[in-house]
């Protein structure tokens, strides 16, 4: 028999769902705020951000004590997933040989609440002596931090979520979005797309979607065609040894202009249907996608035509591949 004692969860009542709710509409009280910071300083301090990192010839690079450390982390990790090269420095391995991984080359974004962390003291120090640029994510823009900054991005004092006040909790959220807003303004700033996006998220779900068709389709040579002469016997052997429950059909140009699915045949089931040919079967005008569209826009089409493939067509109108529902799925799509 087991020692550990068997803790029963304590129901969430009302009191502790008001605490939530009350910490989530704080936070979003302090999101407001921001938005509307962005039409005084904390606004014409991003402009300045977002042209300065943009004309740099190095990386940003993020430094942060505690939360704050935390906060920098995932906005450097942000940044560098989206075109901008980044990467967090810690203060403490900073002043223990770090503060090597600076150059001139780089801007330095440093975050704190207060701006007087006084582990920041030799990352700040360091930036002053060989001028690198320096931005300030703080709520104290008159602060030591503030005042030694090249650029401000003043956040508002925000309350915090937490009922004493003490917690880093809106601060911090404000923070990361913050860093967030600067992520996507230079992201949108360089033109970087979903194609460039996929070079930095090639693993997993994201990394599926970001494929494209022409990644996942099967080849030209696989797909099951013929003319709209063709007797339905044979497109039927064709739709079997395939195994794609379609059939494409093409004119003499090779142009696709009609599909054969599974529920064609149902719909024209008769006693003669094996003697019709396939021009008077098929479905006109099918639903196809290009090559280098992304796998993800595939897949929104199957979902919302609720079908299971799609003829992939080149500039001529001509089958190149077909992508089936299996094929996503076999991608790590579904």
């Amino acid at each position: 028999m087991s020692n550990r004692q068997t803790l029963n969860p304590v129901p969430l009542g009302a009191s502790w769902r008001a605490a939530a709710r009350k910490a989530l509409l704080t936070e979003a009280e302090g999101l407001q705020q921001l938005i509307a910071a962005l039409d005084g300083p904390l606004g014409d301090g991003l402009a300045r951000a977002v042209e300065t990192i943009r004309t740099s010839r190095g990386r940003v690079v993020l430094a942060g004590m505690g939360k704050s450390g935390h906060i920098a982390r995932k906005i450097a990790a942000t940044l560098a997933s989206t075109g901008t090269p980044a990467s967090f420095v810690h203060p403490a391995e900073a002043s223990h040989g770090d503060l090597g991984m600076i150059t001139g080359d780089d801007v330095v974004i440093m975050i704190s609440n207060s701006g007087e962390s006084p582990e920041l003291r030799d990352i700040l120090t360091y930036s002053r002596r060989f001028a690198v640029p320096l931005i300030a994510i703080t709520a104290a823009p008159d602060s030591t931090l503030g005042k030694e900054a090249d650029i401000v991005l003043p956040l508002p004092r925000a309350r915090e979520a937490c009922p004493n006040g003490l917690a880093p909790t809106t601060s911090t959220l404000l923070q990361l979005a913050l860093g967030d807003a600067l992520a996507v303004a230079l992201l949108e700033d360089k033109g970087f797309s979903a194609h460039d996006f996929r070079k930095f998220h090639p693993g997993g779900k994201l990394g599926a979607q970001l494929k494209h068709v022409r990644d996942l389709m099967r080849q030209r040579d696989e797909l099951p065609l013929g003319l709209a002469d063709m007797a339905m016997a044979d497109v039927l052997i064709v739709m079997t040894r395939r195994s794609y429950g379609c059939f494409g059909v093409v004119d003499e140009r090779g142009r696709l202009i009609g599909i054969i699915t599974d529920g064609d045949l149902r719909r024209n089931m008769s006693a003669d249907l094996l003697d019709r040919q396939a021009g008077a079967v098929m479905t006109r005008a099918p639903k196809t996608i290009a090559a280098d569209a992304l796998a993800s826009e595939a897949l929104e089409q199957l979902n919302s035509l609720k079908i299971t493939s799609l003829f992939v067509i080149d500039a001529e109108q001509r089958p190149v591949g077909l992508i089936h529902i299996h094929d996503l799925l076999r991608a790590g799509l579904i």
